[in-house]
Formats: structure tokens, sequence, C-alpha cells
């Protein structure tokens, strides 16, 4: 167990630190590349080391970081029934996006997240998905007291609550992602909002709520307790990971989205890890056991 907790806090600053690096580099490294260029290969070497693995390495160092917090805290069921219908469902509907346009609108990825799946869709897309997706909705139950009252009603709204947190992500992400001077994906036609079309939002709340749902369903026999302490890694990536979209969209001027996001869900999500003090009381589940016994 030392050793995995060990595991999971270094991978984890390696993946705030590569965020960090990632976002000096777009920041601050792009913008006078002619000086990084005037060293020749080393130059080239360095900024396609930072702008075009940097991206790859910090999503595979927060997945196996979440990846390995879910293994210690829920146990290895409640984590693949969570991990998978997530990777599946989003590969899927990304899939049918650069594809066809829906759900989200017309778009297609560039080359700095990966190798692309079909030749569409970066492998590291639906890993995305997945870890800031379960670290929306661990924080969304736990606030609501899913655990200690699994009601309907408590399920539902953990669902909608977690799926908003998701998509408010993308909020600060968009713009930084689609319309700076180093985009990761483009629009065919460009929509209203700041360049995004509002359909997007729309296939990203939907998406994510599908796969929620379907890990809801998964873990209908299990009550997910979590204390305090254990939501501090949910916790963590969801502000990283949001930070990290703020920064590069307020680097490009981009205000509006970046307060929505911020409002919309870095607000509730903080509310939501302090309740949840009150809500969810230290227990000792069946997956700690079974993690332990090992």
């Amino acid at each position: 167990m030392k050793q995995l907790v060990i595991a999971e806090r270094v991978c984890l600053t390696g993946h705030i630190l590569a965020k960090a690096f990632g976002l000096a580099g777009i920041l601050l490294v792009i913008p006078h590349a002619e000086k990084l260029l005037s060293f020749g290969e080393i130059g080239e070497k360095a900024i396609q080391v930072s702008m075009a693995d940097g991206g790859v390495v910090d999503i595979v160092l927060g997945t196996i970081a979440v990846s390995i917090f879910a293994f210690r805290t829920l146990g290895l069921r409640t984590w693949l029934g969570f991990m998978v219908p997530a990777v599946l469902i989003s590969v899927g509907s990304e899939l049918l996006g650069t594809s066809t346009g829906l759900p989200f609108g017309d778009y297609s990825y560039l080359n700095g997240l990966g190798y692309k799946i079909a030749g569409l869709v970066p492998f590291t897309i639906p890993l995305s998905w997945f870890y800031v997706g379960l670290s929306a909705y661990l924080l969304a139950r736990a606030g609501l007291g899913v655990a200690k009252n699994p009601s309907f009603l408590r399920q539902v709204g953990a669902i909608a609550l977690g799926a908003i947190l998701f998509t408010c992500w993308d909020f600060a992400l968009e713009p930084a992602m689609s319309q700076t001077s180093l985009p990761f994906w483009y629009w065919e036609q460009p929509g209203a909002f700041f360049g995004t079309p509002y359909q997007n939002y729309a296939g990203w709340f939907g998406t994510s709520a599908l796969f929620m749902t379907v890990a809801a369903f998964m873990w209908r026999n299990d009550p997910v307790k979590l204390e305090r302490s254990q939501l501090n890694v949910p916790m963590i990536v969801y502000l990283s990971n949001f930070a990290f979209a703020a920064g590069l969209s307020l680097g490009a001027g981009y205000l509006i989205p970046v307060c929505f996001g911020f409002f919309g869900g870095v607000i509730p999500s903080l509310f939501l890890w302090w309740k949840a003090i009150n809500t969810d009381t230290p227990v000792i589940s069946a997956a700690t056991i079974e993690v332990a016994a090992k």
C-alpha cells in the first residue's frame, strides 16, 4: 500500500509539473521561439519535446495517478466500473464527432496530443475524459451525500452536477486549445461562443452524463464512501486541470469563458469538497480491506 501511495504522489506531482511546464512553454517559449531556434538543432528539439510530447506525458501521468488513487480507495472493480465506460463512451463520442459533427460540431484534431485512434482522435483524449470525469463525479457524489442516502434523486443530482463540473472545465479549455496560436484541434466553422459552437458544450454534458450514469449503475451495490482526505486527490486534479486551461485562455485574452468555468465549476467543486466533510464519515470500506489484504 505504501508503494502505491508513493507512486500516486510521484505521478500526480509529475502531472502538475508537466502542466506548469506546458503552460510556461506555450505562453513564454512559443512567442519567442526564434530565440530558441537560433540554437539550431538543440533549440528545435527543445520546442518539439515541450510542445509535442509535453501534453502526452501530462495526460498519461494524470491517468496513472487517478487510476492508482481509485484502485487504492475504491477497489479494482469500482475503479474499472468507471474507467471502462468513461473511456469507451468518450472515444466513441469523439470518433462520431470527428466523423459526422455529432454531438460536438464539425472539428478535427491536430498532431499535438499523440497517436490518433483511427487517424481521428488522439489516444490521450479519452484518458483525460476519464480522470477529470472521475474527479468531478466523486466530488459531486460526496457533496450531495449519495453514499449516506443513495436515493434516486441524489443519484441523478450527482450525475447532473458531475457533468456540469466536467463541462465547466471545457469553458476554460476550449478557447486555449482551439483558438490560440498553438491549437490542438480546430473548428471547421467557428461557433458563436468565442469560436466554439454552443453544441459542443451540450455534447460534453451529454457524453459525461452518459458514462457517469453507467458508472452509477455499476456502483449500485457499493456505497463508495470517501472521507475528506480521500477527496484531496480529485480536488487537486480538477483544480490543476482547470488552472492550466484558464492560464492558456487568459494568456490569449479569453476572460469571459474562464469566468463561466470558474463560477460554474471551480466554486461549486470547492463547496462540494467542503460539504463532503459533514456528509461522508470515515469508514473502512470493503475496497480498503481488499487492497490491504494484498
